[in-house]
């Protein structure tokens, strides 16, 4: 067992602590926004090459940032693109497709094609840049340290695909302090608390004795229905500050939550 405070308050005694990852353990948003950005432009290319006039393709653009969350001073940290999934994301922009006068069938063809494009172009220079672009934030790998050696059970609940996760964990040293992952892959997936129930069950953790954090009060929603003891908003992870209202505590910065090992 493990002592958790924060701030010097006492929180008690935890046996696993559940992080999601964009966010919250990775600074993402530097990533997101590329891809926000190239979604956008092969969209306008697509459209172009379709023939929409250029009142079409400026109103389009506005309601795919909208969308998104994306904003000249970076991401909305709840918005569609820093807290839901690829899947949820594609379903968003091919609803604004349908404005359009796109059927649904061709609208979902059509948003699938764009995303996988902009996936192939990442996946030709992920080796320069996704690694560079999704850093852990300050001190969160010093955390995870503290966690893993006090005996605390640490895993990844993330909208990302498994091997995202896996990738960022290996990409800087992490993955010998997470003992388990949960991604979009798996169902259900976030935010619904069977997800935070299969996670704890495979790690054979009891809710109750595990903290969640996150930075969406989807997540923190997720945590309390699921039946987590300590739903702790992270708010440092964006540009602009996550405004959270699902949370037991917020921390400001990881140096602010510590552990002891108890004897």
């Amino acid at each position: 067992m493990a002592h958790l405070s924060l701030r010097d308050h006492s929180l008690g005694s935890i046996d696993g602590v559940l992080f999601d990852k964009d966010g919250t353990l990775s600074h993402s948003e530097p990533h997101l926004i590329e891809i926000a950005d190239a979604r956008v432009a092969e969209t306008m290319r697509v459209f172009a090459t379709r023939g929409a006039s250029a009142a079409i393709q400026t109103q389009l653009e506005s309601l795919l940032k909208r969308a998104m969350g994306r904003r000249d001073s970076g991401l909305i940290p709840d918005g569609t693109l820093a807290v839901a999934s690829r899947q949820h994301n594609l379903l968003s922009t091919a609803t604004i497709f349908c404005l359009f006068d796109l059927s649904w069938p061709e609208s979902l063809v059509l948003a699938e094609n764009i995303f996988n494009a902009v996936d192939a172009t990442h996946k030709q220079v992920s080796s320069d840049v996704v690694p560079s672009a999704r850093t852990p934030l300050p001190y969160s790998r010093e955390l995870l340290k503290e966690l893993h050696s006090s005996g605390v059970v640490c895993a990844v609940i993330s909208n990302d695909t498994h091997n995202g996760i896996e990738q960022f964990l290996k990409n800087h040293g992490l993955s010998e302090f997470i003992s388990g992952i949960w991604s979009a892959d798996d169902n259900p997936c976030k935010p619904d608390p069977g997800a935070v129930l299969g996670l704890c069950k495979a790690l054979n953790l009891s809710p109750s004795r595990c903290a969640l954090i996150g930075d969406a009060d989807s997540d923190l929603l997720m945590a309390r229905r699921a039946g987590i003891a300590y739903a702790l908003g992270y708010v440092a992870g964006w540009q602009r500050t996550p405004e959270l209202t699902s949370h037991h505590y917020l921390i400001q910065h990881w140096q602010e939550l510590r552990v002891e090992g108890e004897n």
